[in-house]
């Protein structure tokens, strides 16, 4: 099967237009977003990880009442509860406060929404595909997903839980390379800076390892990083930083802007904002925060609670800005411009003879 007839496989299994998929970034996918991704034929995404079960209900209603299309729900897979340490949360809240207003005393009233309710909220919503990061889903999910026919897109980054998640039942595959932007979808939190492979070594890896079709994401943000992913062995590909200029996304000017500007080499994975490794544009706060003498972030999700107000702050030397290492070639147009121009070019570049 050719690199094209791959992706049209993939594309009539899941009534596409183009084999390209929004990622759900949790925070900018909002429906305006994923609706414009639809319309030029590629998958809409909704970053469910902060959402409550109504408001899950709300962004599918908003997306299917202005398209046919189809869309992913996805959340993550809960790590176990941080241990706690008083007096290390103190030096950190010291440091952070160099760089943010104050920071109060976390407690434990303030927890992630009930995973239990997000997956049910998910199963309601009838999406077509319900997607995971960080874990697998629980044997029980992934059961009650297939009774309802829904499709279950497992992300990893590494080939052992890529054949870990076939085994577990996913449908399809999402091969998470070291360049994406945004958190690493690796299982073990403790273990994403051992696994940072590109994209382009773990997508041939992962297709060569498993049945099911494999997306490719990280990093792709033009038709040469289709092609190339196609022709690698993925059958479609997922793209965030690519879209998150777009006046659909909505995102902060300062990140817009920042994301317009840097180049590979102006990112970086970093704990620093959750206390899970993702990679973000380098500003003053992240390299401090690097620096050896700096307190280690804590767990997540308590990094994340102690840097809320440094991030509120909207100070762009502390802003949590994702981007992945292609995000110089992220345009300030359109969505369902950028996905359909995107996929005119990759079908250019397969079907033409190289000059």
């Amino acid at each position: 099967m050719t690199p094209l007839q791959r992706a049209n496989a993939f594309c009539a299994t899941y009534s596409l237009r183009a084999p390209i998929l929004m990622a759900p970034m949790a925070g900018a996918s909002p429906p305006e977003l994923a609706v414009a991704v639809a319309r030029a034929g590629g998958m809409g995404a909704c970053g469910a990880l902060m959402m409550t079960g109504a408001q899950i209900e709300e962004w599918a209603t908003q997306v299917r009442a202005k398209t046919n299309g189809a869309f992913q729900i996805n959340t993550w897979i809960p790590d176990p509860a941080p241990a706690r340490d008083p007096a290390h949360e103190a030096r950190l809240r010291a440091f952070l406060g160099e760089w943010g207003p104050p920071v109060p005393e976390p407690t434990d009233d303030a927890p992630l929404p009930d995973f239990d309710a997000q997956c049910e909220a998910m199963l309601a919503a009838g999406p077509s595909v319900i997607s995971s990061i960080m874990g697998l889903y629980p044997p029980d999910f992934v059961a009650a997903m297939k009774a309802r026919g829904v499709r279950w897109f497992a992300t990893v980054t590494t080939v052992a839980d890529a054949r870990a998640a076939e085994e577990a039942g996913a449908d399809v595959i999402i091969a998470q390379g070291s360049e994406a932007g945004g958190h690493r979808g690796a299982f073990e939190a403790a273990e994403a800076e051992q696994g940072m492979v590109g994209t382009f070594s773990l997508v041939p890896a992962v297709a060569d390892a498993v049945s099911v079709p494999v997306i490719a994401t990280g990093g792709i943000a033009d038709a040469r990083g289709v092609a190339a992913a196609l022709m690698l062995g993925a059958s479609a590909v997922q793209i965030g930083t690519a879209l998150l200029r777009t006046p659909e996304a909505g995102i902060a000017a300062p990140w817009a802007d920042a994301i317009g500007q840097v180049q590979a080499e102006d990112t970086m994975p970093t704990r620093a904002f959750s206390g899970r490794m993702a990679r973000a544009i380098r500003t003053p706060y992240t390299l401090a925060a690097a620096n050896p003498d700096a307190p280690q972030p804590a767990p997540y999700p308590l990094q994340r609670t102690l840097t809320a107000p440094m991030r509120a702050a909207g100070n762009p030397d502390g802003m949590q800005m994702w981007a992945g290492q292609s995000a110089a070639l992220a345009r300030a147009e359109g969505a369902e411009q950028i996905v359909a121009e995107i996929w005119e070019g990759t079908r250019k570049l397969l079907t033409e003879p190289a000059a």
